[in-house]
């Protein structure tokens, strides 16, 4: 079969075809063709014809032929990654506010559980959703660079006259996966746990609900805006968030020494929750390419809230002395 870009009547075409005569490529790196369903008289039997230049339709990317084909890969160890943390981040703000505003520790486990149910019922409700549908496998397009997530900063302006509108998720579906899952996640938490909160956890179960109301809508404009910047940064945020949260948690609860972090059993509790956000940092700034040495900085996890405990003594103010000249 041949495959001929064949020149329709639209006005970008026309635009192109005046300033290039000769070429049948798309301008900009986003710009596609698809398959187009117009018949023409002159056209053979075996001819495939593509429409004009324009916006790849949803799951298809552009490639070097300009021409908009499936996204057939499959995401990348970094890829599921990002994933990962963008779903852990709704389940650990759930827990946060839920232990925030918890009056009664044993009967906020009731709560800790149910965001546990709501996200990897969302979770696993978007896997299927995905094409393909009833499958926990998803295809996806290779991210090549920061601007495939911004690809509607990128339309091309052929001949500085008539902007050619090219936008479309060229990283399908790392971009709007996103925003299933929290969709999903905020129907979940209506129907669950509002239930929960009034049977079993009068009080104090409320305020959690209505701290999801508003964070879950602040990391949807999040993920709009900064998707790109997040999907590349994400590992590094990992890592200085759980130092900075885990001294935070030391600093507040007035944890000095081993003595005082095994008094209660929700110390150790959280501080292995850090640890696991901490290890999942390591992994992937890693991506455990080297699995031997990789792996083995995962021994390093604890070092930081050792080193805390052991010199936080010498940060006391109280025994800080001063001088007067």
């Amino acid at each position: 079969m041949s495959f001929q870009l064949r020149q329709e009547q639209f006005p970008y075409d026309e635009v192109i075809t005046e300033i290039f005569p000769n070429i049948k490529s798309c301008p900009g790196s986003y710009c596609g063709r698809i398959e187009s369903d117009t018949v023409f008289e002159h056209c053979g039997e075996n001819d495939t014809v593509f429409g004009p230049c324009g916006p790849c339709p949803w799951g298809e990317t552009t490639n070097g032929s300009s021409i908009c084909t499936p996204c057939t890969d499959s995401p990348t160890f970094y890829d599921w990654l990002y994933l990962g943390f963008m779903a852990l981040l709704a389940l650990v703000l759930n827990w946060f506010f839920i232990e925030y505003f918890a009056k009664q520790k044993k009967r906020a486990i009731i709560l800790h559980i149910s965001a546990l149910l709501e996200c990897s019922l969302a979770a696993i409700a978007t896997l299927l959703l995905l094409d393909p549908i009833g499958s926990f496998q998803i295809r996806s397009c290779t991210v090549t660079g920061l601007s495939d997530w911004y690809t509607m900063l990128f339309n091309p302006k052929p001949g500085y006259t008539t902007t050619l509108h090219c936008t479309h998720e060229a990283v399908y579906p790392l971009y709007t996966i996103v925003f299933i899952y929290y969709a999903f996640d905020l129907v979940c938490l209506m129907f669950v746990r509002p239930l929960l909160a009034t049977k079993l956890c009068t009080g104090f179960g409320k305020p959690s609900i209505y701290a999801a109301l508003y964070f879950l809508p602040i990391l949807t404009v999040t993920q709009a805006v900064g998707a790109g910047l997040i999907y590349y940064s994400f590992p590094y945020i990992i890592v200085i968030a759980s130092l900075l949260t885990s001294a935070l948690h030391f600093a507040k609860k007035e944890i000095e020494s081993f003595k005082d972090l095994v008094k209660k059993p929700q110390n150790i509790v959280i501080l292995l929750g850090h640890w696991l956000i901490h290890a999942y940092g390591i992994i992937a700034i890693t991506q455990l390419e080297d699995l031997v040495l990789h792996a083995s900085l995962l021994a390093l996890v604890p070092v930081p809230a050792v080193f805390y405990l052991i010199t936080v003594k010498f940060t006391d103010p109280t025994k800080i002395q001063t001088y007067s000249i």
